[in-house]
């Protein structure tokens, strides 16, 4: 098999095209998706992103390096092995997904029963986030998610922080010693069925939450994929 042409080398200067070029092959943006919230290893990345093999997620990473997306480093001690992360260039891109998100959530063919990995829930829920008037200060909300495509997965906690300022989530590397206001434990399906097949908590006895009720009621208001623009 030949290798693709450039839309450069069709004279084609646009720059959307060269972005094209550049994470418009299969998967490319799905291993980026995967690594918006954080390093991960490369038996992660294909853990998590169903339907990739080695050999593509090895050339897919290797072209990403190559054009200064991803880089390698060093897990931390005592971890062995490397981590790939996107460069602060790389980075960029979480804005590409969220404009994809965006204007995909309004496809009447959205496989909206389809499963998520954690991440891709959390990613979601920023990608559509909005502010929570009511809140003049922030309220914080500890997210422990289960994915549901796997009978051994193991929790990953994520720190919601929502306000009239804004609503933010992020998976955070290190104990955060600010209070919590709520506690929500959940499966990817339970969670995603809350967010964007509005399913309301009440109806979801597997969802386990602890604190502050309202406050998780507001964080799936202000990040629900079918909640107001």
């Amino acid at each position: 098999m030949g290798t693709r042409r450039s839309y450069g080398s069709y004279n084609d200067g646009c720059a959307a095209a060269h972005a094209l070029d550049l994470v418009g092959d299969r998967w490319t943006m799905i291993v980026v998706r995967e690594l918006l919230l954080g390093p991960q290893r490369f038996t992660d990345l294909q853990r998590d992103v169903n339907g990739i093999g080695p050999t593509v997620l090895t050339q897919r990473l290797q072209a990403l390096e190559a054009d200064g997306v991803v880089r390698r480093l060093p897990a931390p001690r005592p971890a062995r092995g490397e981590l790939y992360e996107l460069t602060a260039w790389g980075y960029g891109l979480e804005a590409v997904n969220t404009a994809l998100s965006r204007w995909a959530v309004a496809s009447p063919a959205l496989p909206r029963d389809a499963d998520m990995s954690p991440d891709t829930v959390v990613l979601a829920m920023r990608a559509h986030a909005r502010p929570v008037a009511a809140y003049a200060d922030e309220r914080r909300v500890a997210l422990r998610l289960t994915d549901s495509r796997r009978a051994d997965a193991e929790p990953v906690t994520y720190l919601a922080r929502l306000g009239r300022h804004g609503t933010h989530l992020s998976r955070p590397t290190a104990p955060d010693p600010a209070p919590l206001h709520a506690e929500v434990d959940a499966s990817t399906r339970d969670w995603k069925a809350c967010l964007i097949g509005g399913v309301p908590l009440e109806d979801l006895p597997d969802v386990r939450t602890a604190g502050d009720l309202d406050v998780v009621r507001r964080l799936v208001e202000a990040t629900a994929l079918a909640g107001p623009g």
